[in-house]
């Protein structure tokens, strides 16, 4: 199965959509993104595409002009940082969530304060 996640780059266009109040245009997703993210513009239409194709955007035609789309999100964003999270698990740890999260631990920065939040979250599963 292909990618049904976006990646980097397509994820800065899905905090975009994301963050705004309604559907966006393509010109209006690209003025957002200058000085976020330096691809030409026709690069962001081609990452637009394929978040359509993995089924995480979706679009109305607009109704006084058919060649302008309004883009929304077809799945939020905790939708996709689980897809994102499972996935990753698969790829990178054989699928045992243990030890994803034990490597996070041992190797991550946490403080006390996230360690008892961590622990907190653990006991209320």
């Amino acid at each position: 199965m292909g990618e049904i996640t976006p990646s980097e780059n397509e994820w800065m266009i899905m905090e975009i959509v994301w963050e705004a109040d309604g559907p966006l245009t393509a010109a209006e997703i690209i003025k957002r993104l200058k000085g976020r993210l330096k691809v030409s513009d026709k690069t962001v239409r081609v990452m637009i595409n394929r978040l359509l194709a993995k089924g995480v955007l979706d679009y109305e035609v607009d109704p006084d002009d058919s060649r302008i789309y309004h883009y929304h999100a077809k799945r939020t964003r905790e939708e996709c940082l689980e897809l994102k999270s499972r996935r990753f698990v698969d790829s990178f740890f054989n699928g045992d969530a243990h030890l994803a999260v034990a490597s996070f631990i041992k190797n991550g920065n946490i403080s006390d304060e996230q360690l008892e939040e961590l622990k907190r979250l653990i006991d209320g599963m």
